[in-house]
């Protein structure tokens, strides 16, 4: 049964993090210079190295190839390289944008191909903080909120009706199956879990029984 977030099992503990939506690009023009900045979702260091190396190799014409990502469950990873721009002018700049829009599990690069008019220090800040900047708004940003999945276990002449409340109610379905007894997965946030489990209860009367499975993240729009 399909449900409206892309529920995954990450290294991070329970608490929720803003990320970027998906990946996208986008391309600044400053006097000559062009900017094109890449950014992506990951989860480890290992990917962040990954995905720089890929786009170092695309854009291995650019003049200078900056970086910066932030990891961790609490943002507490946090790396940038000027790749040859005056120091402080090129990766913090970008980390910067990272910080303070509070994302966590994202990797920037930005390749700059020289246009022939030197920016100065400061117009490098500014166009390199503005060039992540729109890219984060073009590709949009979400919370990672962490779920449990919560499987309801129930004899099928009770699941039907379970699987019509729980479509009612505010609790997200996310499976379902059908053997000896129907099973019905539901996304459950951490602090809900008692909530939930008295409210099947209560539902069944008694009848059905749950059990809890990994913890996960669900993308959620944020308002």
């Amino acid at each position: 049964m399909p449900h409206p977030f892309d529920i995954a099992s990450i290294p991070y503990g329970g608490c929720d993090m803003r990320t970027i939506t998906h990946f996208g690009e986008h391309e600044l023009h400053v006097r000559r210079s062009r900017f094109v900045c890449a950014l992506a979702r990951v989860t480890t260091e290992a990917e962040a190295r990954e995905f720089i190396a890929g786009r170092r190799r695309t854009h291995h014409d650019a003049t200078h190839n900056c970086t910066a990502y932030v990891l961790g469950e609490h943002g507490d990873l946090t790396r940038s390289n000027d790749d040859g721009e005056p120091a402080g002018t090129a990766g913090l700049p970008m980390l910067d944008v990272l910080t303070r829009r509070e994302l966590t599990g994202t990797v920037a690069v930005v390749s700059r191909y020289f246009g022939g008019v030197k920016l100065g220090a400061g117009g490098l800040v500014r166009a390199y903080g503005q060039v992540v900047a729109e890219t984060v708004d073009r590709v949009g940003v979400v919370e990672r909120r962490a779920v449990v999945t919560v499987t309801v276990v129930a004899d099928h002449a009770l699941a039907g009706r379970l699987s019509r409340d729980l479509h009612a109610s505010a609790y997200t379905p996310a499976g379902s199956r059908y053997g000896v007894r129907a099973e019905l997965d539901v996304l459950v946030p951490e602090e809900e879990l008692t909530a939930f489990e008295a409210w099947v209860a209560s539902a069944a009367g008694g009848r059905a029984e749950t059990r809890r499975g990994p913890v996960g993240y669900v993308d959620a729009p944020i308002s």
